[in-house]
């Protein structure tokens, strides 16, 4: 079944503007995970994570970097994309209610935890995207 992106024709023009832009786009997004996913293995992020009640959290904070590292490499090489786009999907689920906002009393933690909340939730929404249409063109899936 063709996507609605693979139906469309695009223009010469368009597409040799496309091929760039997507991959700056696949790029800009996964920055966030592959600088993050290493301090996933620190010994601050793991205590702030168990003291947010996170289970086993020396082991599942290390395990979600891993995550992050592989989906976010996937989506930027463009290898299996889609696949790497889910595992970021269930880093951000995993991830994304810890930041608690509703449940501080201090306005400006409350406020950055908000933020935080919501930029997990836009990226959530971006990974879910990437699940549905892939890693478009310059990329290794592309090479067929």
């Amino acid at each position: 079944m063709a996507t609605l992106a693979q139906s469309l024709p695009l223009s010469k023009a368009q597409s040799s503007v496309s091929a760039p832009v997507v991959f700056i786009g696949r790029l800009l997004f996964v920055l966030i995970f592959l600088m993050s996913g290493f301090t996933h293995f620190a010994k601050q992020v793991i205590g702030f994570a168990a003291s947010q009640g996170v289970p086993l959290a020396p082991v599942l904070v290390p395990l979600s970097g891993i995550i992050a590292l592989l989906g976010g490499l996937s989506i930027l090489l463009g290898y299996r994309a889609r696949f790497g786009a889910w595992l970021i999907a269930i880093f951000l689920i995993g991830v994304t209610p810890m930041h608690k906002f509703w449940g501080i009393p201090d306005p400006m933690m409350q406020q950055m935890q908000m933020v935080m909340f919501m930029k997990n939730l836009a990226m959530l929404g971006g990974a879910l995207l990437i699940t549905q249409f892939g890693s478009g063109p310059w990329s290794l899936d592309a090479r067929k």
